[in-house]
């Protein structure tokens, strides 16, 4: 406290220097408060410093909202955002790979839990969040609507493209390998973004799916530029049965000579899908072949479902 003019000294408190660094390593330590907007942040929070004078320091985010202060829309300080920490760490990803090597896709149970499909699926309405929304009946992409996310990305959605991506990237590259294909993919995703960067792939690609009674996704392939990575992630954010009905996520593939295959991913809210966006290799009896594979959702008939994409490369 200053006894000059009884106000705290915010700046002697070592917890000012973490913010005035934006030191990421201090989030979840504390949460700090800025009078003259009424919104709390992280302590990387990318927005403008504050006035030393207009802040006060919050052990929880809880206490912050009992202060009265609302949580910052662009550094997502409250708790079921951070919610995907640890997530990657629990799955099998042995068992992960050899799905995907088996049939193209595999399931990542419980990836999110309750409260952050909730906060997800609430991002819908918040149009600071995009940066382009496309209604899918006006290019033949079935019904329903998506949008995809601006940078900078919720932190949710961020944490999940960088803790998922060194998981998948040696699979990407042994697929590669074994179909003669060149590209190789760098350990972290933030090397991976570079590339596209410098490709001309500037515009991130995760997005938000929205559905209701009668809407539906045909298949199809997410493919955006020169740098596409061959895995993708999408997370269901309803539950089946109780805010929706149908809705089924369907994958097939295409062999030669053969007819197409179908398989549904048995997803509950929390739980995600990861495969192949564009093919993957087959063993046959003459060497490795190219499998193409599209994905689809069958029709809503009831309800309203929400889905996370989570695409690895970003967009020109």
């Amino acid at each position: 406290m200053n006894a000059l003019t009884g106000r705290i000294d915010v700046e002697r408190d070592p917890r000012w220097a973490a913010v005035v660094a934006r030191d990421r390593s201090a989030d979840g330590a504390f949460v700090y408060s800025v009078r003259t907007t009424g919104v709390f942040c992280r302590p990387s929070c990318p927005a403008r410093r504050a006035d030393p004078g207009n802040v006060r320091f919050h052990a929880t985010a809880d206490d912050a909202r009992a202060a009265g202060f609302r949580p910052c829309k662009r550094c997502e300080p409250d708790p079921a955002e951070a919610r995907v920490q640890g997530r990657g760490a629990a799955v099998d990803w042995a068992r992960v790979e050899a799905e995907l090597d088996d049939r193209g896709w595999a399931l990542l149970p419980g990836l999110l839990d309750g409260p952050a499909c909730e906060a997800v699926a609430g991002f819908y309405d918040e149009d600071a969040r995009f940066r382009s929304r496309v209604v899918m009946a006006r290019h033949g992409f079935g019904r329903g609507e998506y949008r995809y996310f601006a940078y900078p990305l919720p932190d949710v959605v961020a944490e999940l493209r960088e803790t998922i991506y060194p998981r998948l990237a040696p699979v990407a590259n042994r697929w590669n390998a074994r179909m003669g294909l060149e590209a190789r993919y760098p350990d972290s995703h933030p090397e991976f973004l570079e590339r596209c960067r410098a490709a001309g792939q500037v515009r991130p690609t995760p997005l938000l799916l929205r559905y209701g009674p009668g809407d539906y996704n045909c298949l199809h392939q997410d493919l955006y530029g020169e740098h596409v990575f061959p895995l993708q992630v999408a997370v269901l954010l309803s539950q089946p049965g109780a805010d929706f009905d149908g809705g089924e996520f369907v994958l097939t593939e295409q062999r030669p000579r053969m007819q197409s295959r179908a398989s549904v991913a048995p997803l509950g809210r929390g739980d995600a899908v990861v495969f192949a966006v564009h093919h993957r290799p087959v063993a046959g009896t003459r060497g490795t072949y190219r499998v193409n594979l599209r994905h689809g959702v069958s029709e809503v008939r009831s309800g309203r479902r929400h889905t996370l994409g989570v695409i690895f490369h970003d967009a020109t």
